[in-house]
């Protein structure tokens, strides 16, 4: 069961991993919340003016693509290298 739960948490990251190499932004629909941006890598959420709306938009840091691969990818890896419960009777 962890070993399945680690394989998807990997290919879960890896996916995102994936998006985020092709896609600079994501914006999402809007639901009236105001934010405020924060400098750091906390900050990737932040309000932005789009077409006379305001929308929430993501905006991750150039890194956060292949750290999001690297870390899906060694997830796999150790989720391959568990070892399998074998039931005797």
């Amino acid at each position: 069961m962890i070993r399945s739960a680690f394989l998807a948490l990997g290919l879960f990251l890896g996916m995102c991993g994936g998006t985020l190499m092709y896609a600079d932004k994501v914006v999402l629909i809007d639901d009236g919340e105001k934010l405020e941006h924060d400098p750091n890598v906390r900050g990737m959420l932040s309000n932005q003016q789009i077409e006379k709306d305001v929308r929430r938009v993501i905006d991750p840091p150039e890194w956060a693509a292949f750290t999001l691969l690297a870390v899906g990818g060694v997830t796999i890896l150790y989720s391959l290298a568990l070892p399998s419960r074998h039931y005797h009777d």
